[in-house]
Order: C-alpha cells, then structure tokens, then sequence
C-alpha cells in the first residue's frame, strides 16, 4: 500500500501491524522480502508489531486480510467508531496466510496488491466526487 500510495502521489501515514504479537520486534519474513522485492518494493526494513488499540485513533482506515483478523480488531474496538474504521482490504474475500507454504507468497502479493490498488481507486473516486 505504501508504495502504490507514494506512486499514485498520497501523502499516507501506512502502517502495518499483526493481531498476534509472536513476531513482534522482527524484519519481516523472508520470503515476503524477496516476494516483494521481485516487484520492485523493499520491505526489509520493516520491522514486526503488534496491533494495539492506540492504532484506532492513529488511523482513518484500519484493513485486515481476512474474518479472523477482523474479529481479533473489532474486539479491541472501544465504540462504533472504531468498528467503522475497520474493512477487510478485500470485501467478500480472505487474503489466506502464506507462512505455512512457500508457494501462497506470490499469488498472496498479487491479492493484495489487486486490493491496495482497487483501494486507492476507489479513494480517488471518493474524493474526486467530494470536489466536484
């Protein structure tokens, strides 16, 4: 999301974060690394964290890749505010975890990349509309 925000000339605070805190304070997995790289994105200086609930006054939009993820935020949710923030990246669809087969890694990028890309579209619809 990053690199496409900065592509498309958004001026986005991005942010990633785990609902689990097993790999908190490490670089992110090596094959996402690689994964990314092949595509022209560096991710190696990323480092780890763990969702917290501070994150909901942190962000406009909070996206999770799947059901389980957005159960884990909502339960951290203080308010219907904070529900509304909340969206799976891709509506109707569970972005499935690669750590457990090298194989997901390139076809998990490409879903996510299709949902930060279909994310920024419609963003800038949104606020194409709110100008006119």
């Amino acid at each position: 999301m990053q690199h496409l925000a900065k592509e498309n000339g958004l001026d986005w605070h991005i942010d990633s974060a785990g609902t689990g805190g097993w790999h908190a304070g490490s670089n992110p997995d090596r094959r996402s690394v690689r994964t990314a790289r092949k595509h022209g994105i560096d991710i190696s200086g990323q480092v780890c964290r763990q969702f917290s609930v501070n994150d909901f006054d942190a962000f406009d939009i909070i996206l999770v890749m799947d059901t389980d993820n957005y159960r884990d935020v909502i339960s951290l949710a203080r308010d219907d505010k904070d529900v509304e923030k909340v969206r799976l990246l891709i509506i109707y669809q569970n972005i499935p975890d690669p750590y457990v087969e090298d194989n997901l890694f390139e076809p998990v990028f490409k879903l996510i990349e299709d949902g930060c890309r279909a994310f920024i579209h419609a963003f800038k619809d949104e606020a194409n509309l709110i100008n006119a």
